[in-house]
This record gives structure tokens, C-alpha cells and sequence, in this order.
């Protein structure tokens, strides 16, 4: 009926309208596509900052966007809806065939100016693109002129990125002892990256919706686990955008979901075993 609550159970309730204006809110604001049936996420996402705001509802929320649309409150909501969960070296077979294969083809190709730029789209806290430096380490290119840029949506999550300080519980989350005990030093209870890996990553702000021209050209982009969040024509966008910033012979990385499949032809599937990686095809 109409003007009834949306329920996922009686607390989460929400009104039809109030859920319609957050998805169109979040959508404008960050990208993310709801859809209909997605009340979950909008409550896990954002219950911290209805618990910071003394507010008791989301319905209380869409009034406070309403009646006072600062740009604190947004920024909060749209770092909320866009903080993910991530790991050092999330899915290893992935870090195995950018160890085993694409490192190697890129270094025998750029073996004369020995420099490789990577980029870590939606990097969160930064876990990927520290273990990009780490396996760069531990391939050898210590004389090499090596840049990682990590970009997020997020302020917040950025500092937490350039602070390069983990706590115990992720530490203990892929990341193998080996590399703890030669990459980390200790930070009271928690653990700081040595400063030979910090000064391979810098970290920025960047809406993947942007315009991506200004951007450098890189040897490897990886965007794992963010085009499913996003409308099947800003995934065309940002791929289009990340096909202009690849090298000839560069390499894209997406999620095990993901594909450039009947969204952007202009890609090459390549297969490292089971990991799926994208060149720009020849001819384009």
C-alpha cells in the first residue's frame, strides 16, 4: 500500500518515498546503483553515521539532506556508501599472474627506460596497492623508477591509505609472515609500512566518473570489484576513460565478476590461468 514502510525487518523500516530519494541521492552524488532491493546495504552502509547524528532512522536522515544539504553531511554519506572491505593480496591467484606473467612481459618491454606506473582504481585503505609495491620488491626492481597511484572517492579512507598504518586483525588478513616481519615495523599495537615501500605509492582523490584525460598513461590498471556497482553506461565511461590511459602492451585488472564482455570491444581477453586480464586489442 501506499505511504507504507519498505521492511526488511521492523527496525529497518523505510518509507517508499525516502528509499527512492536516497537511491537517486546516492546515485547522483557517488555512482552507485542501488536498485530496488537494497535496503540492506543502505542500513549496514550507513548505521555508523545515523549512530554519529543521534538520528533513528533513515527516514530522519532524508530529512536532515532535506533541510540542511551541507557538504559535511554529504561527503559523510557518500564515504559510507563507497568504504569498502579489502586485503593484502586479495585473491592470490591474481597477485601470481601479475607476478608471473604481466610484471615480466612489462619489464622485458620497458627494460631500456626501467620505469613502470600502476594504478590502483578505488584503492580504499590501500592494501592493494601496497602489495603491488611489496611484489615488486620481491621480484627485484629496486633500481627501477617505480610509481603506484591509488585513487578512492573517499578523503577518509585516502588518509588512512598514506598513513600506511594497519591494525593487528588486518595484518592477519593475506598478509603472508614473510612479508610482515621484512615490510612492517611495529606502531604500538599496530603496524606501520617501512618507509622503502610508503614512497612507492601516492594516493589522490578521484571520482572514476571523472574526465580521466589529465590522468598519466599506465602500465597496469587495476579497477577489481567497482563496475558492479555502476549502470551499465558509466561502466562504458570508465572503461573508455581507462582504454585512454593504458600503455600499448598495458594491462587491465577487474573483479572475477566483471568484464569488458558487450560493454567495450575495444579490450582483449588474455588468461593467466584463471586469472582474466584485458589489453587493448591490436588494430585500435
Amino acid at each position: 500500500m501506499a505511504g507504507e514502510p519498505v521492511l526488511a525487518n521492523p527496525s529497518q523500516a523505510i518509507l517508499p518515498e525516502n528509499y527512492s530519494f536516497l537511491e537517486v541521492y546516492i546515485h547522483r552524488e557517488s555512482g552507485i546503483l542501488l536498485g530496488p532491493d537494497k535496503l540492506y546495504l543502505l542500513k549496514s552502509r550507513l548505521q555508523p553515521l545515523l549512530q554519529q547524528e543521534r538520528l533513528a532512522s533513515l527516514d530522519q536522515l532524508c530529512d536532515r539532506i532535506r533541510r540542511t544539504p551541507t557538504e559535511s553531511l554529504r561527503r559523510r554519506i557518500v564515504e559510507s556508501m563507497t568504504t569498502h572491505e579489502t586485503l593484502f593480496f586479495r585473491d592470490p591467484r591474481v597477485f601470481d599472474a601479475i607476478r608471473m606473467h604481466m610484471i615480466p612481459d612489462l619489464v622485458k618491454a620497458r627494460a631500456a627506460a626501467k620505469t613502470l606506473r600502476i594504478w590502483s582504481a578505488a584503492c580504499s585503505s590501500g592494501q592493494e596497492a601496497y602489495s603491488i609495491a611489496m611484489t615488486l620488491l620481491e621480484i627485484g626492481l629496486t633500481d627501477w623508477k617505480i610509481e603506484i597511484v591509488g585513487t578512492d572517492i573517499s578523503s577518509q579512507i585516502l588518509e588512512r591509505a598514506a598513513a600506511g598504518v594497519f591494525l593487528q586483525i588486518e595484518m592477519n588478513r593475506g598478509l603472508p609472515a614473510a612479508l610482515m616481519v621484512k615490510y612492517f615495523e611495529r606502531a604500538g599495537l599496530d603496524w606501520r609500512l617501512k618507509e622503502n615501500v610508503r614512497r612507492m605509492v601516492r594516493f589522490s582523490h578521484f571520482d572514476l566518473r571523472q574526465n580521466m584525460s589529465a590522468l598519466p598513461m599506465f602500465d597496469l590498471i587495476l579497477c577489481r570489484n567497482v563496475l558492479i556497482y555502476f549502470e551499465i553506461e558509466t561502466r562504458k565511461k570508465i572503461l573508455t576513460g581507462m582504454r585512454g590511459r593504458l600503455v600499448p602492451g598495458g594491462y587491465l585488472l577487474l573483479g572475477a565478476s566483471e568484464t569488458t564482455f558487450s560493454i567495450d570491444e575495444s579490450f582483449a581477453r588474455r588468461t593467466f590461468g584463471t586469472t582474466v586480464a584485458y589489453q587493448i586489442a591490436s588494430g585500435r
